[in-house]
């Protein structure tokens, strides 16, 4: 399953040149806004070590790390979701995906100038937020519309669901609350609420785009957005992106590190980010180990055994017989699967496993 991230943010905050270090696609980054005329999807590889210590001891004809897609959109303005700038199709354009990565200028640059004039995180995360409330206020009613009739009247349950739904989150957004904060028992109202790709639904990633000298420690801007979203049980991230653009021009590990190290920094962003929003969305990572290819693959956090083999391919999944797991440290600490299955370290799981982050498993299954 490929993690895909919306970024969202005013025009001139920092968005597409975040963009083009994550994933080395180079979207033009321009001191003017709406400059990200069409949509620019790019895909970057999720860092993890483990992937590389593992491939030492196996030295596999190949690593195949996950991956991360990130869509970047417009810079949006206030009436965004009413059309106003390039506004309402780019809305379109994250609504399928799993997190929102929302930028804010949280650094002072006389030379890049601010679509509201002046630098103001909270305000400019205000914007944004009324925007995508308003989309998803058009969106619930559209299909109150399409379906009030039928649940009234008629005896369609669907419908009712539907119907019992769709009224509670319009109540909530006109009370300026986020989809993601209306709490449905039933899982059939959960899985209606889902499918309803809601963009105030999606957990939100916050991202403070900082100077260099607060690259390690924040600012006042930080600290504004902080206390703006103590109560949202959101995550903030505090990123220098002109800084990280750098980092990511260079061509090898070891310049990188040094740079780093230089202003301070254990790592890069981009490591971060991900990290972050894998922790955003519930989500861990299990791996399959051979000569042929050592693999990460991504599961949601809680997952069973036999829908962690679903994510390779659903025929495992539907034939799923057992699992054999190793723990990543002690493949590490014995040096290969014959020397874990020897020494008691190999596991054999059944359909009730729940899949630990760092396992190493193989799938038997009959389909």
């Amino acid at each position: 399953m490929a993690l895909q991230c919306g970024i969202v943010g005013l025009p001139n905050v920092g968005k597409s040149t975040l963009f083009n270090c994550l994933s080395n696609a180079k979207a033009q980054a321009a001191n003017f806004p709406f400059c990200t005329i069409e949509p620019n999807v790019g895909v970057i590889t999720v860092p993890d070590e483990r992937l590389n210590k593992l491939a030492e001891f196996i030295k596999p004809q190949r690593i195949v790390p996950t991956t991360v897609e990130i869509v970047d959109i417009a810079g949006l303005v206030k009436g965004a979701s009413k059309g106003e700038g390039l506004g309402n199709k780019f809305l379109a354009n994250i609504r399928e995906t799993d997190a929102i990565l929302h930028v804010l200028r949280c650094f002072d640059d006389e030379n890049v100038t601010h679509v509201d004039g002046s630098v103001n995180p909270v305000r400019d995360k205000e914007i944004i937020d009324a925007e995508l409330l308003l989309k998803d206020l058009e969106t619930v009613d559209s299909r109150i519309a399409k379906v009030q009739k039928q649940a009234q009247t008629g005896g369609d349950k669907n419908a009712k669901l539907a119907y019992g739904v769709l009224v509670q989150i319009k109540e909530a957004l006109e009370q300026g609350k986020a989809a993601r904060t209306v709490a449905f028992e039933s899982k059939d109202e959960q899985k209606f609420a889902k499918e309803l790709f809601l963009l105030t639904s999606k957990p939100v990633l916050y991202v403070c785009n900082v100077d260099e000298a607060s690259a390690v420690s924040g600012n006042k801007y930080v600290e504004m957005v902080r206390e703006a979203t103590k109560d949202e049980n959101a995550d903030i991230l505090v990123l220098a992106v002109k800084i990280e653009s750098e980092i990511a021009e260079f061509e090898t590990y070891e310049e990188r590190q040094m740079f780093l190290n230089e202003i301070g920094l254990e790592e890069s962003g981009v490591g971060r980010l991900i990290r972050s929003a894998y922790k955003l969305l519930n989500l861990d990572t299990y791996f399959t180990a051979g000569v042929q290819e050592v693999r990460a693959w991504t599961f949601l956090r809680g997952s069973k055994a036999p829908q962690c083999a679903g994510v390779i391919h659903t025929d495992f999944e539907k034939g799923f017989i057992r699992a054999e797991v190793i723990k990543y440290e002690d493949f590490i600490a014995y040096g290969s699967e014959a020397a874990c299955k020897e020494a008691g370290k190999m596991s054999v799981e059944g359909k009730e496993y729940v899949a630990q982050d760092g396992d190493i498993m193989h799938f038997r299954f009959n389909v």
